[in-house]
């Protein structure tokens, strides 16, 4: 019985430490390892994959958060509806639904819009170095945030988000930045779509 508890034990604690690596991917976005979280974001940072989701509403209004003052990299800015990155073995798609519904409570069809390289350093405490998977949904569900994750949220109407970012662009995260260019820009037709058929 010992044994089999020690067995079990290692087991978990294997599944924990896997929880806490990423997927390291090529400019193809092919994997080819996984390295510790904090390591991925360190100096100039690692590249691995990530994901980033946009919830509208009915309005055509999108949500926004506040990251939370505690975390390592752009805390206290203001970033899309949630962005994080696949467990390994973890389809992005399935981490993308998992981490709206872990920070937000929010679940939603989600629909693939692009994905992109980017690197961004933050002060000299580290970098985010990733291949990036774009999603968008639409939820008229009041979100019910993780206080670790979040520390403020709002929706602004399309036209709101792109005035504050040209006006205050040092308050957004880099990589909001980034693909709310390319929303309202290249993708902007199908985003209409989306919403216009949900």
């Amino acid at each position: 019985m010992k044994d089999s508890n020690q067995f079990i034990f290692q087991c978990k604690r294997v599944t924990e430490n896997d929880m806490e690596k990423l997927i390291l991917v090529d400019e193809y976005d092919q994997e080819i390892g996984s390295e510790l979280k904090e390591d991925c974001h360190l100096g100039d940072g690692i590249l691995h994959r990530a994901f980033s989701v946009f919830i509208f509403n009915e309005k055509k209004e999108v949500l926004i958060q506040q990251r939370s003052k505690e975390k390592m990299l752009w805390g206290q800015f203001w970033s899309n509806a949630c962005c994080s990155h696949p467990y390994l073995g973890e389809s992005v798609e399935d981490a993308a639904h998992r981490r709206t519904k872990e920070e937000l409570s929010l679940e939603t069809k989600l629909n693939f819009l692009f994905k992109f390289q980017y690197q961004e350093k933050f002060r000299n405490i580290g970098s985010e170095n990733e291949l990036c998977h774009v999603f968008i949904g639409v939820c008229n569900e009041i979100p019910n945030v993780d206080p670790n994750e979040i520390d403020d949220w709002k929706y602004l109407p399309i036209d709101d988000l792109t005035q504050s970012i040209e006006n205050n662009p040092d308050e957004f995260t880099p990589w909001l930045r980034i693909e709310w260019s390319k929303i309202t820009g290249e993708y902007f037709g199908q985003v209409q779509r989306i919403l216009e058929t949900n």
